[in-house]
């Protein structure tokens, strides 16, 4: 067998063929050259040791970043617990496969917040973390940064519309729904699926009850706050729900606001609320 040469194909051009991005993946196998290795005089048993050592050593390497990157959340003025064992280790038994520096960052604020507060993150949403697409994990931060708490409810609901349910304005409309075009501000109906598919977000919508006409409504977002008062009865929200999982780690995703989508979203709800920041 001949050694696959690698060293010239150490660029960070992203434009490489699809053959020499083949080719690199030589490496992490064990069957490149690296100082006194030889793949070519190594039986196929050394080249699987050789290949478990680099497997062995890039998983410490892991570990060791996420615990460096959790010191950091972790606060010195507050005590700290001793971790379940069962669940400190599935933690690292997952957290070591984990290779992409932002999903380290969101395994060592769990790591963190559990030896601060235990119990807010369960191994079944570890487990649905492990399986998560760095491209998920940008429409989770998508999703949630479009996403509101209605009053005083403490999760996240991502609204997709509103509508008229019921009273005489609906037979002088129309279209007694207004969809709020999530897909214009890059949550199509695809990402949405694929949440729904990773397990983070419920596949039916959901409705509100009646909003009252009476009461002041107030939507907080990551970074914004709206205040609603419909003008009429017979309005209600509907939108997605997170599922256990998605609640859980929307403690962790430091979502930011889509600030186009907003106004978008106050210019179509001033047709049937007041709208006020």
């Amino acid at each position: 067998m001949a050694d696959i040469d690698v060293t010239e194909m150490q660029d960070d051009n992203a434009q490489v063929s699809a053959r020499k991005k083949t080719l690199l993946l030589g490496r992490i196998i064990g069957l490149a050259s690296e100082e006194d290795y030889r793949p070519s005089t190594a039986s196929v048993a050394e080249r699987a040791e050789y290949r478990q050592r680099k497997q062995l050593s890039q998983h410490q390497t892991n570990l060791e970043s996420i615990f460096a990157l959790a010191i950091n959340y972790t606060p010195s003025d507050v005590t700290g617990v001793e971790l379940d064992p069962d669940w400190r280790y599935q933690f690292f038994q997952m957290a070591e496969q984990i290779h992409n520096r932002k999903m380290q960052d969101l395994w060592a604020r769990i790591l963190a917040s559990e030896i601060v507060n235990p119990g807010n993150f369960s191994l079944r949403t570890l487990a649905v973390l492990l399986q998560l697409t760095f491209r998920e994990a940008l429409i989770f931060e998508k999703a949630l940064g479009m996403s509101v708490k209605i009053n005083t409810e403490p999760r996240f609901k991502l609204l997709s519309s509103y509508r008229i349910n019921g009273g005489m304005k609906q037979y002088f409309r129309k279209h007694t729904q207004t969809n709020f075009g999530l897909s214009q501000f890059g949550l199509p109906y695809s990402s949405i699926l694929s949440l729904v598919d990773a397990g983070i977000l419920h596949k039916s919508e959901f409705e509100t009850g009646l909003l009252s006409s009476s009461e002041h409504i107030q939507l907080t977002m990551c970074n914004a706050t709206l205040s609603l008062k419909p003008k009429h009865q017979h309005l209600l929200f509907t939108y997605y729900r997170f599922t256990t999982v998605g609640d859980e780690l929307c403690q962790l995703i430091q979502a930011k606001n889509d600030n186009d989508f907003i106004d978008a979203v106050k210019v179509m709800l001033s047709k049937d609320f007041i709208v006020s920041d």
